[in-house]
């Protein structure tokens, strides 16, 4: 049931409720287009980059009374929110947060905090007060109704427009000038801003068409700040198929299958399931993603990654082994596989190219290959077609509410920072909770 979304305890802020239009458009550059800066004179608090972590932190400060302009690179706001909710937007996941927690690897001690103040219940409450309704899926994974983006984002832009916050379109930040002023390049040519305040909340280097394309590290080296390089994450990786595998099966999804990484890859986290994704230059897809971060740095130290495949993870081995070993008859390989295996299609294909052919002859050996199947992942694919990217700046040079210790006034948000997340609702949470947590620092300098 939908209610009105109340902030955490943390801070004190006014609720505003709004009534919502049946349709705002947003997706015209003049829709969200505001009368320019023209003077330097009066500060502002700008918030650069307008997807899910800038316009949280824009929402924040605007809620405390505030005056918020947000800039973005982009003819229009939350690109990649929207390109995300093209096969369902995964806003959060359902299970506890403890668990929930863990997901994010060697960043949780510094994610754990802002998760506590804006964790997935929040999020939820959020999006309701919205006036979108949500669902559990039956992966856990929660969705709104209809599990698109466009109809949160435009309700979404509804309020903030209601509270006051400018938009500033095609507004391409190039660091700061020696004043400490911000400088842009807009269509209009080179603009000035003065701000009391900054939350950069850019993205990462993926889907750089998007707007997500890693340029504001080099203004952030310039002013002495070291960057963790910016990686492919939640990302696919090459695998050196012979000519008849890609030919016939790439772009050929594998179903209800199981992965792990091989036992010598460092932070092994045993068996993943889901479904991949053959590629004609490797693999993707969601149980890829959910090793990407382990298999990532296996490449890294030993110049390749082993992938363990299980193609039937209802059966065990020894039950394969026995259904197998019975007589073939006059049915042919390929038939045997099917009726006794249930492997067939590209299942069947990536056994024969994983395979020596002594081994498919073998019931015992066929088997424990199709339990275990050892697929070899090359190097991850080039950060621009990954999902999201790990790498950015690093807590250890921010404070506890995000602002950069070097930099005062100056926050980060978002996949800005160096901390990854896989898919299923984490990395979306995550950016949604440190936008809350530099909104909120703003509003605690000021």
């Amino acid at each position: 049931m939908a209610g009105v979304w109340a902030p955490p305890p943390a801070v004190t802020l006014t609720l505003r409720v709004v009534d919502f239009p049946k349709r705002v458009s947003f997706f015209s550059p003049h829709s969200t287009r505001f009368a320019m800066l023209e003077s330097t004179s009066s500060p502002v608090i700008a918030v650069i980059g307008a997807g899910p972590a800038g316009l949280m932190a824009a929402e924040v400060i605007a809620r405390a009374g505030f005056s918020v302009d947000v800039f973005d690179a982009k003819p229009s706001v939350g690109r990649k929110l929207l390109r995300a909710g093209i096969g369902g937007l995964n806003l959060t996941h359902a299970e506890p947060l403890a668990a929930f927690i863990n997901r994010y690897g060697e960043r949780t001690g510094q994610v754990a905090p802002m998760l506590d103040i804006f964790g997935p219940s929040q999020l939820l409450d959020w999006v309701h007060g919205l006036g979108i309704e949500t669902f559990v899926g039956s992966s856990q994974r929660v969705f709104p109704v209809g599990k698109k983006a466009a109809p949160l984002l435009r309700a979404w832009l509804h309020r903030l427009r209601g509270m006051g916050v400018k938009f500033h379109m095609r507004w391409c930040w190039l660091g700061w000038q020696d004043d400490g002023t911000l400088q842009f390049d807009t269509p209009e040519g080179a603009q000035s801003v003065r701000a009391q305040a900054t939350v950069l909340a850019m993205g990462g280097a993926s889907w750089p068409e998007l707007g997500s394309d890693g340029k504001w590290v080099l203004p952030l080296q310039q002013q002495g700040l070291f960057v963790a390089p910016l990686k492919p994450s939640n990302c696919g990786f090459q695998v050196s198929w012979s000519d008849h595998f890609r030919e016939r099966f790439a772009r050929q999804p594998v179903k209800s299958v199981q992965a792990r990484l091989s036992s010598n890859s460092p932070n092994n986290d045993g068996w993943y399931s889901g479904e991949l994704m053959v590629t004609e230059d490797g693999l993707e897809g969601g149980l890829i993603y959910a090793l990407s971060a382990t298999a990532r740095e296996a490449v890294a130290q030993y110049g390749h990654a082993i992938a363990l495949i299980d193609l039937n993870p209802g059966r065990t081995e020894a039950q394969l082994t026995e259904r197998l070993s019975q007589p073939q008859g006059r049915r042919s390989l390929a038939k045997h596989l099917k009726t006794k295996a249930g492997i067939d299609g590209v299942k069947a294909g990536l056994l024969r190219e994983f395979c020596a052919s002594d081994v498919m002859k073998d019931p015992q050996q066929l088997a424990r290959h199709i339990k275990q199947l050892p697929v070899p992942l090359g190097e991850p694919f080039a950060i621009g077609r990954t999902i999201s990217s790990a790498g950015g700046v690093r807590f250890e040079d921010l404070t506890d509410d995000l602002m950069l210790k070097t930099l005062p006034g100056v926050f980060c948000a978002g996949e800005m920072l160096d901390w990854e997340a896989p898919t299923g609702g984490y990395l979306l949470t995550g950016c949604f909770a440190s936008g809350w947590l530099a909104g909120s620092g703003v509003v605690a300098s000021l």
